[in-house]
């Protein structure tokens, strides 16, 4: 990328900085804590930009100003040395500018949030509700390992192990930019503990990811609301089928139903099941932006399309493999074990090469 086009793209940046560090400075502002929370989100967005921004130019300064010595100094020791900065100088601009094109990179402003997440065994009966339980392991210990928080909001057992269902809200920095690229069907090759012929069969789970909308992000009238109120089940002490502590909450425009049962308490299992039915509403309007974004990268067909076959974990040969970007480890005890950070990765970058096509930087 020549320098000026990359100077006149972070110039714009800069002065866009600025502008908005005056802005978090005047009363109007302050007194809107939205748009407040919405400029300072992105100050703190631009800053790795500006920071990069400065020492691109002053190396730039520094090169230009190399080059000035070389031509006016005459003693060879100097010049031999001013030749050796020069070259030094040169040798940092090309890391420089990839690191800057991929800060120029609009980012998805949904990424710094925290995400509701669902588990839902598919095809291949208690198996898939199994192997839905062994995906519900290996996210609980990957959060672990990211020192995430994840509250189950309900579940449904399955009749053999596993989970029919798990409904979680994951909290943590950046959760959903992360887990957004878990959202897809996956399948499980493997001989089922019920099956006595020894022979392999094939299983399914979904996994949905949502970024987890605020209140600023959706306002949803009382009137709107039905509220309803009902015995827990499953574990949970002597309050189980005791007390109306589970809530059912019907969105009455949309007919979106969300339920939690988690809690012991009536008014905390309504506060989830509210940030949960704000989040479904939400992403009635998000799935648009998916839509779009999917029929341009493959590595977002996980979100773009939530049915789509993403992941195979095939226990005979120990292999794990991602379909988007064919992608194959043969780590799968690993993986299984929470270490998916690796997958990630290369998801992330995959995508981030076809952004940077798609910016024209």
């Amino acid at each position: 990328m020549a320098n000026n086009m990359i100077l006149e793209r972070l110039e714009g940046v800069k002065a866009r900085f600025v502008e908005v560090g005056e802005l978090l400075t005047k009363p109007d502002i302050l007194s809107d804590m939205e748009r407040y929370v919405k400029l300072n989100k992105e100050y703190k967005d631009l800053q790795p930009i500006i920071e990069s921004y400065e020492k691109y130019k002053l190396t730039l300064s520094n090169i230009t100003s190399t080059k000035e010595l070389l031509g006016k100094e005459k003693d060879e020791e100097m010049r031999e040395m001013a030749k050796i900065e020069l070259e030094e100088l040169n040798s940092r601009i090309p890391g420089m500018e990839e690191e800057i094109k991929m800060l120029l990179i609009p980012v998805d402003p949904e990424d710094d949030k925290n995400a509701v997440m669902e588990i839902r065994a598919g095809t291949g009966g208690d198996e898939a509700s199994i192997f839905a339980g062994d995906l519900f392991r290996m996210y609980t210990k990957f959060f672990e390992q990211k020192g995430w928080k994840a509250e189950i909001n309900r579940f449904s057992e399955g009749t053999a192990g596993g989970y029919k269902e798990v409904v979680m809200i994951v909290s943590g920095e950046g959760v959903y930019g992360i887990m957004k690229y878990e959202s897809g069907v996956h399948r499980v090759q493997r001989v089922p503990q019920t099956e006595t012929q020894g022979r392999i069969h094939t299983s399914a789970a979904s996994v949905v990811v949502l970024p987890e909308a605020d209140e600023f992000d959706v306002v949803i009238k009382s009137e709107d609301i039905r509220k309803d109120t009902y015995c827990s089940s499953g574990p949970g002490g002597q309050s189980v089928n005791t007390t109306y502590s589970a809530i059912r909450l019907t969105h009455v425009p949309t007919g979106i139903v969300v339920t939690c049962q988690d809690e012991k308490s009536q008014i905390k299992n309504y506060d989830k099941a509210l940030v949960e039915l704000r989040t479904r509403l939400y992403n009635l309007e998000y799935q648009k932006y998916l839509d779009e974004v999917s029929r341009k990268r493959k590595t977002m067909v996980s979100t773009g399309d939530r049915s789509a076959k993403i992941r195979t974990y095939n226990y005979p040969q120990g292999r794990m493999t991602d379909h988007r970007i064919n992608y194959t480890v043969y780590n799968l005890p690993s993986i299984l074990d929470g270490n998916i950070q690796e997958v990630i990765d290369k998801l992330q970058m995959a995508e981030n090469t076809e952004r940077l096509k798609e910016s024209n930087i």
